[in-house]
């Protein structure tokens, strides 16, 4: 849930603003790398994250950073920047939900692996490790209150010897759960929004030949 990282001042601009009761309100472009040990079981996943212009404008801003806005940050701004998305709360799952066996897979605290920016676009990488698994792993990744539009644009990639599938979301039924709460309650604030993110979630499954 990205809003919960957020610095005060850029939260504050976005309840105020007029689109404060639309969700989502921040857009990221997800990319997956699936790591394996020797064995060829799978023992963690690198995760990107590319924020969208109007957040990685208003972070930017917010902090100080590229005031010639050229897009270009010092070293000393990048370093500034770097791991600003990693000072989760307590209880929050970092937007990656990993099951195998039907069973939740526990994953470990982020260890930040760099932050940059594109085009204007903030992009961080951060690794988190879990038990070594053989699969079949499913991944999904998701702020389930919606507040956060996780795509899968980054990409997912998977060792040698390992088995992808990505099931796209039912976009109809998502929008129809969001159409019905809305419908619901219009004027219902964020911190009582159902939670329906994981409905806009695609389905991941990687399978190794440990």
């Amino acid at each position: 849930m990205i809003h919960k990282r957020l610095t005060p001042s850029v939260l504050a601009f976005l309840l105020a603003a007029p689109a404060a009761q639309a969700h989502p309100h921040v857009f990221v472009q997800t990319g997956l790398q699936l790591v394996a040990d020797d064995s060829g079981k799978l023992v963690g996943v690198e995760v990107s994250w590319t924020y969208d212009d109007f957040y990685s404008l208003l972070l930017l801003e917010d902090m100080g950073l590229d005031n010639d806005a050229d897009g270009v940050l010092t070293p000393s701004e990048l370093a500034r920047l770097d791991g600003f998305d990693l000072n989760w709360i307590e209880g929050f799952q970092g937007d990656l939900y990993i099951t195998a066996d039907d069973a939740p897979v526990v994953l470990g605290p982020p260890e930040g692996r760099g932050t940059d920016v594109v085009q204007g676009q903030i992009v961080t990488r951060h690794f988190r490790a879990f038990a070594p698994q053989s699969g079949p792993v499913i991944l999904r990744a998701y702020d389930p209150s919606f507040y956060t539009a996780y795509d899968l644009d980054g990409g997912v990639k998977v060792p040698d010897g390992c088995k992808l599938t990505i099931q796209p979301a039912d976009l109809d039924r998502a929008y129809t759960l969001v159409e019905e709460a809305l419908y619901a309650n219009p004027a219902m604030p964020d911190d009582e929004y159902p939670e329906v993110g994981d409905a806009f979630a695609d389905i991941v499954e990687v399978t190794c030949n440990a």
